[in-house]
């Protein structure tokens, strides 16, 4: 036999033996990834990981800290922290949000999405403040501080008394205006009309309803020769 018709021989047997092998599944990759560590680094210690677990989950409050705050110790945090940006009365500044407001907007031709008017759930108000301001200075509030200018803007709203403090348990129970406004479980309405029209569709010829583009001069009125 030739010495190419030996490696095409050799070649055919391996090509039989490789498809008779087990195929190797992503899943069993990944779980021999997760079983064998890379060998570098170190594990992660409870009070490392504390510091990034600060997630509080909207509908329930669920990974709400202890503590506790006041209206009136808020007001003085929101002065301080906040009302450069959103206006003292959280109405806000500049090209800054405003907070408070708006209510019964939301289907007007000006929607305003404030806390009162938009926001579904109070412990998202926390979670946010929390992990997100003041603007620059991320993560400097405390438990007590975020609890306190939450305390302030629910109050703002009318959503929470001036002479009581706020905690989890009580941050829990707020509702907000338009806890109900919002589609749970996917949105049900279809994506097209089921009564739309696919062939012979057109009942009037097109008309040019406009002449900006010819006033403009990006599109020429007559036709040019190539």
């Amino acid at each position: 036999m030739s010495r190419s018709l030996k490696a095409l021989a050799l070649l055919g047997g391996l090509a039989i033996a490789l498809s008779a092998a087990p195929p190797v599944l992503a899943q069993d990759r990944a779980q021999d990834r997760a079983h064998k560590p890379f060998g570098i680094g170190k594990p992660a210690t409870r009070e490392q990981i504390a510091g990034w677990d600060i997630d509080v989950r909207g509908p329930d409050g669920a990974g709400l800290p202890p503590g506790s705050g006041t209206v009136e110790k808020g007001e003085e945090l929101y002065m301080a922290q906040c009302a450069a940006c959103h206006g003292e009365f959280a109405e806000g500044a500049g090209r800054y949000p405003e907070l408070i407001g708006g209510k019964g907007t939301l289907k007007s031709e000006d929607p305003r999405k404030t806390i009162d008017s938009y926001w579904p759930h109070a412990p998202g108000l926390f979670d946010y403040i929390r992990r997100a301001m003041p603007f620059g200075a991320a993560q400097t509030l405390t438990p007590d501080d975020t609890y306190s200018i939450v305390a302030w803007l629910l109050n703002q709203a009318d959503l929470w008394p001036a002479d009581k403090d706020l905690d989890a348990e009580g941050l829990r129970k707020v509702k907000l205006p338009n806890r109900d406004g919002f589609i749970v479980g996917g949105d049900p309405r279809p994506d097209v009309k089921p009564d739309t029209c696919m062939t012979n569709c057109r009942k009037t010829p097109p008309r040019i309803t406009s002449d900006l583009a010819a006033r403009l001069g990006v599109t020429p009125t007559q036709k040019t020769s190539d």
